[in-house]
């Protein structure tokens, strides 16, 4: 059974920085596309950034310029660097990785941006 393991989350203040990490687990095949997503209270999910293993990323226009994700693929990991941080970043960010035919997500971790 797949797991993905994700940390770096917490509370910073307009402006900081924070990295998130998330690390797969548990197959024997490496996932193809690993991505962050974010859902706010009230609000649906969304993509923030993927990437792809041959290291083709993908952003939401509203983190270009500011987040990078990359991706170790000899660790299953993907990174998630999220610099000038605005108050309306704030949302749980959750790790997803494609797998052949099915996809999984990781508990989610919080991020919260003060003013």
């Amino acid at each position: 059974q797949v797991q993905l393991v994700e940390s770096g989350g917490g509370l910073v203040q307009a402006g900081g920085s924070l990295r998130l990490s998330c690390a797969a687990s548990g197959s024997i095949f490496s996932p193809s596309i690993m991505g962050w997503y974010r859902q706010a209270p009230g609000k649906q999910r969304e993509l923030v950034a993927s990437i792809t293993r041959s290291g083709v990323s993908n952003y939401a226009d509203s983190v270009k310029g500011r987040f990078t994700i990359s991706g170790d693929n000899a660790k299953n990991t993907v990174y998630l660097q999220m610099n000038s941080l605005k108050p309306e970043d704030t949302a749980v960010y959750y790790c997803k990785a494609d797998y052949y035919q099915r996809n999984y997500w990781g508990q989610g971790t919080q991020v919260t941006v003060s003013s």
